[in-house]
């Protein structure tokens, strides 16, 4: 678990008064169907799915873990995600993308919250922990050290750069992949894991790195 000196290091700004609970909604469909689509005959085939990943695989993008608590008494979820954005200001509004057939959005949909953990250079053997799939994602929390979130009670994981907890707001479908939009309820970030982590975990052209700050 965190401990108290951790959780003190912690920046937190709560965006709504507090003791307010978060507003009650019905949770999201974990699989919307996609709408379908005839194709025309002189319609250009789309890229293939490999080109796609090779030439987008160019833009180097922040790796996160997004993670929620146990479902009606199960273990806690959590997946490694790169495609995470903020979406809004006013409302507060993040966004991630997850794929359909993921076996970890419909527990992280039932929880009906979620906490993004930003990763820092250091941390790349916590992504690959959950990135894993299949019968060993039963085992991606063993041994991390980890505490509730303030808002939400997800898993908040040990010196990570920094956190945003959220309700999910909206789900909406993007091809083989969802488009999860989550308002922000409270969020922090630990200056003293920024200083010993030398930045944020980047993921570039299937490799990770860090980030290296210079003047224009």
């Amino acid at each position: 678990m965190m401990g108290h000196a951790g959780m003190a290091a912690l920046a937190v700004r709560y965006l709504r008064p507090a003791g307010t609970p978060p507003p009650a909604a019905p949770p999201p469909d974990p699989m919307p169907r996609p709408e379908l689509r005839a194709v025309r005959a002189d319609e250009q085939p789309p890229p293939a799915p490999r080109e796609l990943r090779r030439v987008l695989g160019r833009f180097a993008g922040g790796i996160t873990v997004i993670t929620a608590p146990g479902a009606g008494g199960g273990p806690p979820a959590g997946f490694a995600c790169q495609s995470f954005a903020s979406l809004s200001l006013d409302p507060p509004l993040v966004v991630f993308m997850v794929g359909r057939t993921s076996t970890t959005w419909p527990r992280i949909a039932r929880a009906g919250v979620f906490c993004v953990n930003v990763l820092g250079a250091g941390q790349s053997a916590l992504c690959k922990a959950f990135a894993v799939s299949g019968t060993q994602a039963a085992d991606k929390f063993t041994g991390v050290r980890h505490g509730p979130s303030p808002a939400t009670g997800s898993p908040l994981l040990a010196d990570v750069l920094a956190w945003v907890d959220c309700t999910v707001h909206a789900v909406h479908t993007g091809g083989d992949h969802l488009i999860v939009v989550g308002r922000v309820e409270a969020l922090g970030a630990d200056e003293d894991a920024a200083a010993t982590q030398e930045g944020p975990l980047i993921f570039y052209g299937s490799t990770f790195g860090t980030f290296t700050a210079f003047n224009l």
